[in-house]
């Protein structure tokens, strides 16, 4: 499978993982906050800044459902009326994406209808992520993919012909890019119903560059995910989860989101290649293994034992493995106390 470039990244099969910080509804309404979150994810090492582009009136209707789910973080509220406090208004893109290119990050986001592709295409975003909840809205595919602009999707709350038919929709729409992310759209997700083998799988599905739009606590799945494969890692992210905020619970602090950085690139530096043998890195320790010395002044013609020869370190006599062999013959020489048994001593 090819590289895909977004901004100035390149992500692919060799290259370190391509980190997004979502800021979704975590500035709490208020630009400033917004602009903090962005210079905090610039610091933190994130290589993707991304936003959510919606209204309520463009993702739903007043009066269309009420949240009744004493596990959700948004038990009884209406729908539309958790939408319309989270979403970010379309006036912000501009500045929220300028200070994020400013920082060195790329910035996109994902639309929820057409005529938020619309508005993105006048800010010249680089990609285009698909959310969950979108990726069997084959309209919303379409006029993305006619954009030949890279497309990140994410996979949750679909089924295998679900995934299969979407990105035939993108392709015959005229996608090039498609980058698939293993996704559980739970909030939190638990590790328990993560299920991360389905990274290379879905790799081998499709083609195409995999990674993990990750909602469960903390940092530990996304680095399974590198090991996997994944070579994308999505991840919601605020100031202070103390603060609160539509997605605050489950999103990583400014010190986790560092962590989540240096983490995925040290797992993926880690996987190297196939490797046995001595590495140069090594030589040097190959001092420290054990090996044969004599462990007491031995004279001409005594018979080796267990009691005049003992295996420690350093490696200078003979590997350990020749000890049975040794045992019972004789020395030829006179030998020191704490000299290394050599073949010449046989």
């Amino acid at each position: 499978m090819n590289d895909i470039k977004i901004g100035n990244f390149l992500i692919g099969e060799n290259h370190k993982p391509f980190i997004i910080a979502e800021m979704s509804g975590n500035h709490n309404q208020s630009l400033d906050r917004a602009l903090e979150l962005v210079d905090a994810a610039a610091k933190a090492g994130a290589h993707a800044l991304k936003l959510q582009t919606y209204t309520a009136d463009t993702i739903t209707m007043k009066g269309a459902y009420t949240i009744n789910d004493g596990h959700s973080l948004w038990n009884g509220k209406e729908l539309y009326d958790l939408y319309k406090m989270a979403y970010t208004p379309w006036e912000w893109h501009e500045a929220i994406f300028n200070r994020a290119k400013e920082k060195g990050m790329a910035a996109f986001s994902s639309p929820f209808d057409e005529t938020a592709v619309d508005f993105l295409e006048t800010l010249n975003v680089p990609a285009y992520k698909i959310a969950s909840f979108e990726n069997t809205h084959h309209p919303l595919l379409r006029k993305v993919a006619a954009t030949g602009k890279p497309v990140i999707v994410s996979t949750g709350v679909t089924t295998i012909a679900d995934v299969d038919e979407s990105v035939s929709v993108l392709k015959e729409a005229g996608c090039k890019d498609i980058i698939l992310l293993k996704c559980t759209s739970t909030y939190p997700a638990s590790p328990e119903n993560t299920n991360l083998r389905t990274i290379p799988h879905l790799s081998h599905l499709h083609n195409c560059i995999t990674g993990l739009s990750d909602h469960t606590m903390g940092i530990g799945a996304s680095v399974a995910a590198v090991a996997l494969g994944a070579r994308v890692i999505e991840k919601h992210f605020t100031l202070r989860r103390a603060d609160g905020g539509v997605d605050s619970a489950f999103s990583l602090e400014p010190e986790e989101l560092a962590s989540l950085v240096t983490e995925t690139e040290r797992a993926f530096l880690a996987l190297g290649s196939i490797q046995y043998g001595i590495q140069p890195a090594e030589e040097k320790s190959v001092l420290f293994k054990r090996s044969v010395y004599v462990a007491r002044d031995i004279k001409k013609g005594e018979t080796y034992s267990e009691e005049n020869l003992k295996i420690i370190r350093p490696s200078n006599g003979l590997p350990p493995k020749y000890w049975n062999f040794i045992l019972g013959k004789k020395a030829n020489t006179d030998l020191k106390g704490g000299n290394p048994l050599t073949w010449e001593d046989l």
